[in-house]
């Protein structure tokens, strides 16, 4: 089949590319950016990209599927000229990926508010050191296992990502309910996306449509610790296994330390020791991915016949490679580690990721004096809806750097997010806050800081969802 992806070089659209590739099909699609480092390993998978949106090119192509990015909408000339002309079919990317890829396959649906990326890729991880061939496709770039997407061995599990943001502009479902999960992991829950959900209600709501159609044979993996979740009700349908910190769990993490040499965490599985874990990936956020993850991939391979809980060995899996696991690009990434300075870009843009980073952070580099740079650049980060809670977390830094909100043009000044009274909030509690109109200024004020004397060494933290208008590299060759 021809399939062409309308929106190609965004993460998930690229690596679902790259599946389809795989597969067999003749792939092609269009950017407004054709940009490395996706556009290069498209065009080294033999995936002809072109720049723009042309709607005369895409009629002359002829796709037999036109494959539509959530990051499309109405006024796009291709998405345009297709709903003029219903020449061609299209479809959504969850979609495409529930027929094309799922079908048939013995899914593990990674969903939550934090965490998706460094947990699929931790299931799938684990499931290839187990000498399994799973398929997988992660929403990110990691570093292990060494792809973003694999269709690995029909008869072995597929570990995805599943979002709970929508699936294109004509299908507002969130995406994961397309991805037929047999195993459903539930990683923690919160109210985010506040330009598709109303309230954590509708967030709820959402997350038990997911749990419903798990069937009777496979299991939910759930945050046990987790107020939100726990929410949701009893879930009779289908096998269920708690993990978390607490006495009642069936998995349960405990002895979590981080130090700047790593760090550890032991696992319990109904109450029997599993493994002790030493590894690198600082925070017990992380150790509670990395507990979710090995609960999953365990039951996959080991939990079929099991009737419940109790029954089930996914103890078997083998956690020893969890101390080679380098994690995913952008994800607490160390980018210069000097005795001076170390300076390190996170994904975070949620309230809660940030503090929990920060946390982990003290621990890590302790003696550094932390300098949090924060771009608010989501569609709930750049508004006031979670303003609140950045003050909190923000908070646990010793020094802030607010950068400019992201599209501020298309936000009502009384909706957007305000740095000046953020800074301002953050000065009464002792932390020193700056903001600058631009992102470019900003930069300025940060390489004047790194300049002066300091009384000892620092940690510059860069949060974003984004670029950052590009700062984060520029400040990074700077200093070094």
């Amino acid at each position: 089949m021809r399939i062409y992806f309308l929106g190609i070089c965004g993460t998930a659209m690229g690596n679902a590319a790259l599946l389809a590739r795989a597969a067999g099909h003749e792939v092609s699609g269009s950017d407004q950016g054709v940009y490395p480092p996706m556009s290069t390993v498209l065009a080294a998978a033999g995936i002809v990209l072109h720049e723009g949106y042309d709607a005369a090119r895409l009629e002359r192509l002829a796709p037999e599927l036109v494959v539509i990015g959530n990051a499309m909408s109405r006024g796009n000339p291709e998405v345009e000229w297709l709903l003029d002309t219903r020449a061609l079919p299209f479809t959504s990317l969850p979609a495409l990926l529930a027929d094309h890829v799922l079908k048939g396959r013995r899914n593990i649906v990674v969903a939550g508010t934090h965490g998706k990326t460094t947990t699929t890729a931790l299931a799938a991880f684990l499931l290839r050191e187990n000498g399994r061939d799973p398929g997988y496709l992660i929403g990110g770039v990691p570093q292990d296992p060494p792809t973003g997407s694999h269709l690995g061995a029909a008869s072995d599990p597929f570990v995805i990502e599943g979002d709970e943001y929508d699936s294109a502009f004509f299908d507002k479902r969130s995406k994961f309910i397309h991805y037929a999960p047999h195993i459903a992991v539930l990683n923690n829950l919160e109210f985010d996306h506040a330009d598709i959900f109303r309230d954590l209600q509708d967030v709820q709501r959402t997350f038990l449509h997911l749990a419903r159609i798990v069937p009777r044979s496979g299991w939910i993996v759930l945050n046990g610790d987790d107020d939100n979740l726990r929410a949701l009700g009893a879930i009779g349908w289908t096998r269920v296994v708690r993990v978390g910190t607490g006495a009642g769990n069936d998995l349960r993490i405990a002895d979590h330390r981080d130090s700047p040499d790593g760090a550890s965490f032991s696992l319990a599985w109904q109450g029997r020791p599993w493994a002790t874990v030493a590894w690198s990936q600082p925070g017990i956020f992380n150790a509670r991915n990395a507990a979710m993850a090995a609960c999953a991939a365990g039951l996959a391979l080991f939990g079929r016949e099991a009737r419940r809980a109790e029954e089930a060995a996914p103890d078997r899996l083998k956690l020893d490679a969890l101390e080679r696991f380098r994690g995913v690009r952008r994800r607490q990434e160390l980018l210069v580690d000097r005795p001076e300075l170390k300076v390190v870009e996170d994904f975070g843009h949620h309230p809660t990721a940030l503090a929990e980073t920060l946390r982990s952070f003290r621990a890590r580099f302790p003696g550094h004096q932390i300098h949090a740079a924060f771009e608010p650049r989501s569609n709930t980060s750049r508004t006031k809806v979670m303003q609140a809670g950045f003050m909190r977390a923000l908070a646990l830094a010793d020094e802030v750097w607010l950068g400019a909100v992201s599209r501020a043009e298309k936000l009502n000044e009384g909706e957007r997010f305000d740095a000046e009274a953020v800074g301002q909030h953050l000065e009464t509690q002792g932390v020193h806050a700056h903001h600058a109109p631009t992102n470019a200024a900003l930069l300025d004020q940060l390489l004047a800081a790194a300049k002066a004397p300091a009384a000892g060494p620092r940690l510059v933290v860069f949060f974003t969802n984004g670029s950052f208008d590009g700062i984060i590299g520029r400040f990074v060759a700077a200093v070094k």
